[in-house]
């Protein structure tokens, strides 16, 4: 029969947030794929756990995977362990998850600490429908692109952010999504210095600033839904433009209409409060 593996949830900072459960599969498994050994190490010395590991992590995943498929196919079992939360968002293993299921390898959760549910838990803004971006890309321009199209997005959107980008993508949230939306900034959660600050973007730039909030440790950003009626009436502006540049005014409104589903006769009228304005 095949071994199981085991997705365990470990700490974000805090040692004794690991759950017993987890706690019990770590010491009873065959081997535990962690993402760095040293640091699953500590807390494995920390519990008085012994069970040896194997290192899986971005660089050598590929290459790991079938390794470990053949130890779980001969019975074995493995935890799959990241260096802190919940393993796979924003984190290795999901080549190692999927290839388990197309082998037909009993894949089991172990549930515990996640940073982003963490930091959308005492964020104060709501819950109820949500988007997870990880981390935004780490170069400006695309990280601005990517920025611009989610605007527009009306649920509440969560994104990690390292301590080298934290200023620089607050400033850039400001510059796309309005310095009055509301967002949080969690720092350190869980930990010793930990740091929950709840205000609108712009104030978070200057309390970065300022280093009210201070420039270390690691971040989870949570932002307030955009207004996509005013987000759809500006793509609307521009489509009506674009028909408008190659068609009369009647047959850009009518094919606009069939486009966007809004009713001809009030994007007729929008086309020519555009026309009149420009």
């Amino acid at each position: 029969m095949n071994g199981t593996l085991y997705v365990v949830a470990t700490p974000i900072g805090n040692l004794e947030d690991l759950t017993p459960r987890a706690r019990q599969t770590l010491a009873a498994v065959d081997l535990i794929a962690a993402e760095d050994t040293r640091h699953t190490g500590r807390l494995l010395s920390h519990i008085g756990c012994k069970t040896p590991q194997m290192a899986l992590h971005e660089h050598n995943e590929d290459r790991v995977t079938p390794l470990l498929i053949e130890r779980l196919k001969s019975g074995n079992s493995v935890a799959l362990v990241s260096d802190a939360g919940t393993p796979l968002l924003s984190d290795p293993g999901f080549a190692l998850v999927r290839s388990a299921h197309r082998n037909r390898i009993p894949v089991s959760p172990v549930p515990g600490a996640c940073a982003l549910i963490a930091g959308l838990s005492v964020a104060g803004l709501p819950t109820d429908r949500f988007c997870f971006e990880g981390f935004l890309p780490s170069k400006p321009k695309a990280r601005r692109a990517r920025l611009e199209e989610l605007a527009a997005e009306g649920r509440t959107i969560v994104c990690y952010e390292s301590v080298h980008r934290i200023a620089a993508t607050i400033a850039d949230l400001v510059q796309c999504f309005g310095g009055e939306r509301p967002a949080f900034i969690g720092r350190e959660l869980t930990k010793l210095h930990e740091q929950c600050v709840a205000s609108p973007l712009a104030e978070l730039a200057g309390q970065l600033d300022e280093q009210r909030i201070e420039p270390r440790g690691e971040f989870v950003i949570v932002i307030g839904g955009g207004d996509r009626q005013n987000a759809l009436s500006a793509d609307v502006d521009r489509l009506l433009l674009e028909f408008a540049a190659e068609l009369p005014a009647r047959r850009a409104a009518a094919i606009a209409a069939r486009v966007t589903g809004h009713r001809r006769n009030e994007l007729y009228r929008r086309l020519l409060e555009l026309a009149s304005a420009r």
